[in-house]
């Protein structure tokens, strides 16, 4: 009997020690539940350089209807291309900024083999070029694979056309002999509507830091001189100026994006101890 009341005493003694012990324990933290990521994004500022490729179709002069040209080579020199935006990212896979960029002067360099009734002729077309041009633009982001994201996008805008110093040296020959001729057109800027497509790859170097490399094709519309007068003065009263016809660049661009959304940072609760 004895034995018996021993081991019922010696079972309470065990029972309330793990009680005493399992008080002092410190209460376990919750499981631990990875935030949720939601599909938004933030505004951001970006910044561009590059350098442009750019054509122009023809050069068109609206008084010279007697003339006819058999052969006109254009080209423009590379130009730089600097450029700043502002955009806002809806979510990973769209986005849209405004955009405006300065395009550097570029020199021009056109001859151009005429025909006119009694003769012919050879023309070399100097000038130089330089544009503002403002966008507004979106994008698609196409997924990310190992930080890298493809892109395509679409902008319009105004782009306002600069020519400068241009001049046109002649040489015509009617049958009596070949006859030299100068004429020049003073400075002309006029604004247009422009359009542009984008395609690229963007880099996450860090949540808010990316660097993007990019090709666009950008339409400017046409350049516009002054009116052309010869060196004696002559043609001062005559509208005859020289149009440039749809001007466009295949440019190439390296730019950067700052994020100006700072990520979420998830702190777990703290470990909480009863006694």
């Amino acid at each position: 009997m004895r034995s018996v009341k021993s081991f019922i005493a010696a079972g309470a003694a065990t029972l309330l020690s793990q009680a005493a012990f399992a008080a002092d324990m410190p209460i376990a933290p919750p499981p631990y539940a990875a935030p949720v990521v939601e599909d938004f994004g933030g505004w951001y500022l970006r910044g561009d350089i590059g350098f442009s490729n750019q054509r122009v179709d023809r050069l068109n002069n609206a008084r010279d209807v007697t003339l006819t040209s058999s052969l006109q080579t254009n080209n423009f020199n590379t130009a730089g291309i600097f450029g700043l935006g502002v955009g806002y990212k809806v979510n990973n896979w769209f986005r849209a900024d405004v955009t405006g960029e300065y395009r550097g002067n570029s020199h021009f360099y056109g001859t151009d083999r005429i025909t006119y009734p009694g003769g012919v002729g050879i023309d070399t077309y100097h000038a130089t070029k330089n544009e503002w041009v403002v966008l507004a633009n979106a994008y698609v982001d196409l997924g990310t694979w190992w930080c890298i994201t493809p892109f395509i996008g679409a902008g319009v805008g105004g782009a306002r056309v600069a020519i400068n110093g241009f001049t046109d040296a002649g040489i015509a020959n009617n049958g009596g002999g070949a006859l030299p001729g100068l004429a020049y057109a003073d400075n002309v800027s006029k604004w247009n509507l422009a359009w542009a497509v984008h395609a690229g790859l963007a880099y996450k170097v860090t949540p808010n830091f990316t660097v993007e490399f990019a090709y666009r094709y950008l339409d400017m519309g046409d350049g516009l001189t002054g009116d052309l007068r010869t060196f004696d003065g002559s043609g001062v009263n005559t509208i005859n100026p020289m149009t440039f016809k749809n001007i466009t660049s295949h440019d190439l661009k390296l730019g950067v994006r700052w994020d100006l959304t700072s990520p979420a940072v998830y702190a777990p609760p703290p470990l909480i101890r009863k006694g």
